[in-house]
């Protein structure tokens, strides 16, 4: 066969084969959910012009609030897992606050992962100005830089759980060959440590988060299928994809108990959890939460 291209794996590229390659230890269990989001965008709509908000609210960031919200009901899925194969040991860590990684596509179409803080206690608002403060960041980021900090603290994580070898092996990997990350240097590595944290993403904007949420449906709004299978990135047990809203007929309970069929706006979710540390029960919850919000929105768009 003839080779038309040849990519040598990027900062960028090295760490999402890592992180997924060491997420398929964990045993996969996968649920799609689809939900009837015709009532919840009518009321995201009647809000949006009524002005009772300061920022325009989107859908992304209107489901990134059912879904913390979906996760305080559910806390066993908003958690980290140790687990030794060796030994059969491990511990499951239930976090308080709701850390949320999402992929992000940038302007030259790159994706890398941010870590939405704290999104269980920010009202839509403080979701819509994270999110606005995360694109500021963007603008003044070296991708190179911020992404090799995230490199190297893993590796630094691995140095210290005792595992020399790995380690020596990722240093090697970073700094030799084809895939040599290039970083910043002398007057130029200077000027970019001049520039504000505030201004610029750092290691806190990019480290792991509890639960992984990836929004499939904003790249492609257009698409007609629905996600059914998505990575866990260790040491989270839950991994979200957010699919592209559809139109779809549905049964319809009337008032008077009848049934009709009509045609509503579905959006498909897939959640797909590490076995070792959840059962399909502790889901539950979750989904239960979630038709709850569905059905009746306006008691989280008024936060």
């Amino acid at each position: 066969m003839t080779v038309t291209k040849k990519v040598h794996f990027d900062i960028r590229r090295k760490i999402v084969a890592n992180m997924t390659t060491e997420g398929w230890a964990a045993p996969h269990v996968s649920y799609t959910y689809e939900a009837d989001i015709t009532g919840f965008i009518k009321t995201l709509e009647e809000l949006n012009a009524s002005g009772k908000l300061k920022n325009k609210i989107t859908v992304n960031t209107a489901i990134l609030k059912v879904i913390a919200e979906g996760l305080k009901a559910a806390p066993a899925c908003n958690a980290h897992i140790e687990f030794n194969a060796k030994y059969v040991k491990g511990t499951i860590k239930h976090l308080k606050e709701i850390n949320i990684s999402m992929p992000w596509i940038m302007d030259n179409g790159e994706m890398m992962t941010i870590n939405l803080r704290d999104v269980g206690e920010r009202s839509l608002d403080g979701i819509a100005d994270l999110i606005a403060q995360i694109e500021r960041k963007l603008k003044k980021t070296d991708m190179n830089e911020a992404m090799y900090s995230v490199s190297f603290d893993n590796t630094m994580k691995v140095l210290r759980k005792g595992k020399l070898l790995k380690a020596l092996r990722r240093l090697i990997g970073a700094k030799v060959g084809h895939s040599k990350v290039k970083t910043l240097k002398g007057k130029a590595r200077r000027d970019y440590e001049a520039i504000s944290e505030d201004d610029r993403l750092t290691l806190r904007d990019i480290e792991q988060g509890s639960v992984t949420v990836s929004n499939i449906g904003s790249i492609y709004r257009e698409q007609k299928g629905f996600a059914t299978l998505l990575d866990i990135i260790p040491p989270q047990v839950l991994a979200v994809c957010i699919g592209a809203a559809q139109k779809k007929p549905l049964v319809v309970a009337g008032a008077d108990g009848s049934d009709t069929i009509e045609i509503r706006r579905v959006l498909p979710l897939c959640f797909t959890f590490d076995h070792r540390a959840l059962d399909f029960g502790d889901i539950i919850p979750l989904l239960k939460r979630l038709n709850e919000i569905f059905e009746a929105p306006e008691q989280i768009m008024s936060r």
